[in-house]
């Protein structure tokens, strides 16, 4: 992943570095666990696990000449232990023990830091829920007015997607938290199933069953966790973006003043660039799960068609997921909130957010569901033409009047009992 979309904390695991040291864990480990079954002598085990090292510059030139990774990082690394003990390092393994077994461990550690970042977004949505649980606001189908919501609900009912995203994520955690050291074809013809077990343990993985790579529907299911959760901040990264144009201008993703700029030749601009960043980002997330889910068929025992690929999604597609995540944790935190300009959108509508409470008494009064639904509309529509208050419209029909009385009329306009179920979803946050 480029610079712009990576943060420290994720993109240090990703690192050529990084991956070799992940290997080298598994190396040592396989050599210990070798000694334990007593095929490696435990002298050899010792001396491995204190000279085992390399660079990756060192690993780089090796590889100009064997034009094999796992190959090169063996030379490299037996060199530094220096024979008669250099012999025993990668003994019984075949390059996808290790290189699986590492990913495995990276992706879950990559996968913990998700977690925790998403864990973060959820506790910074609950409070603006409950911040705003009482600010009203219109709610809106297909675009166009429907009935009075409030902000808080609307970001509480966020806040229950992001925890849905964190289940299924803490889901893909464990279905890729294993390993395997079972050799070429997965048979374990030249290594003991207790090393495997030995391995496993110590870096917190669980040993499956595999051919000589482990499936690839587990890689699949958190490139598809990745995927979810982009989406979900898109849903909610495209809403900031609707509720900021300047007609509606409700909620602006945060903006610093004086320094930040929003136009290089306009400069009263105030764009929501960074929501648009997240809708963006999202649909490279959505294209690296189309590209996971090719990797899972391969020819036979293994082919390495998948390799390329992984090189390139698995580490994009942890740094974009944990980008998306922190930019709207801090878009959430600071978004600038307007109450006053809500409601003077809700009533930008003449009252006509009221039609179904209106709906309802006409039916309650003993008219058919199609007669009052005629009568509610035809008025709507002469509220929209005339641009007068629907209450006022609703009162000069006689229809209307014959069925309800003014203060029942009037009573189909309070905002409070519109508004009376609105805290369901904020308390059902925990």
């Amino acid at each position: 992943m480029i610079p712009r979309y990576s943060l420290a904390p994720m993109a240090a695991l990703f690192t050529d570095e990084a991956r070799y040291r992940a290997w080298l864990e598994v190396e040592i480990l396989a050599t210990a666990g070798q000694a334990e079954v007593g095929v490696v002598p435990k002298s050899a085990a010792a001396a491995i696990s204190d000279r085992a090292d390399f660079t990756v510059a060192e690993i780089e030139a090796r590889e100009q000449v064997t034009e094999h990774d796992v190959a090169a990082f063996v030379d490299v690394v037996q060199a530094h232990i220096g024979e008669p003990e250099a012999a025993w390092l990668h003994y019984g393994l075949t390059s996808s023990d290790v290189v699986d077994t590492a990913l495995s461990l990276t992706l879950v550690r990559a996968a913990t830091l998700l977690l925790a970042s998403v864990d973060a977004l959820v506790t910074v949505l609950i409070a603006q829920a409950r911040t705003y649980s009482d600010v009203a606001m219109v709610g809106r189908t297909h675009g166009i007015h429907a009935e009075p919501t409030t902000f808080g609900a609307k970001v509480a009912l966020w806040a229950l997607a992001a925890q849905r995203d964190r289940e299924r994520l803490a889901r893909a955690r464990a279905t890729i938290a294993v390993g395997k050291l079972s050799g070429a074809v997965g048979t374990f013809s030249n290594i003991d199933p207790r090393v495997e077990v030995f391995v496993c343990e110590r870096l917190g993985l669980t040993a499956v069953p595999a051919t000589q790579v482990l499936a690839r529907d587990r890689h699949a299911e958190l490139l598809y966790a990745c995927a979810s959760l982009g989406a979900t901040i898109e849903s909610f990264a495209l809403e900031i973006r609707h509720l900021q144009r300047t007609e509606v201008r409700e909620v602006e993703e945060p903006f610093r003043a004086g320094e930040q700029k929003g136009s290089s030749a306009m400069p009263h601009k105030r764009n929501p660039v960074k929501c648009e960043q997240i809708c963006g980002l999202a649909r490279v997330l959505r294209a690296n799960l189309q590209a996971g889910l090719e990797n899972v068929a391969l020819w036979h025992e293994r082919d390495i068609s998948h390799s390329s690929v992984e090189r390139i999604i698995l580490p994009d597609s942890l740094n974009l997921a944990y980008y998306v995540t922190e930019k709207f944790r801090s878009i959430a935190e600071k978004m600038v909130v307007y109450p006053e300009r809500m409601l003077e959108n809700l009533q930008a509508s003449y009252g006509l957010v009221f039609s179904q409470p209106v709906l309802l008494a006409l039916v309650e009064a003993g008219c058919s569901r199609d007669d009052a639904y005629r009568m509610v509309q035809r008025n709507a529509m002469k509220t929209w033409d005339e641009r007068r208050p629907f209450v006022e419209v609703l009162g000069e029909d006689s229809e209307v009047l014959s069925a309800l009385s003014v203060d029942q009329l009037q009573a189909c306009f309070d905002l409070d009992r519109a508004l009376q179920q609105s805290h369901r979803a904020i308390e059902s946050l925990s």
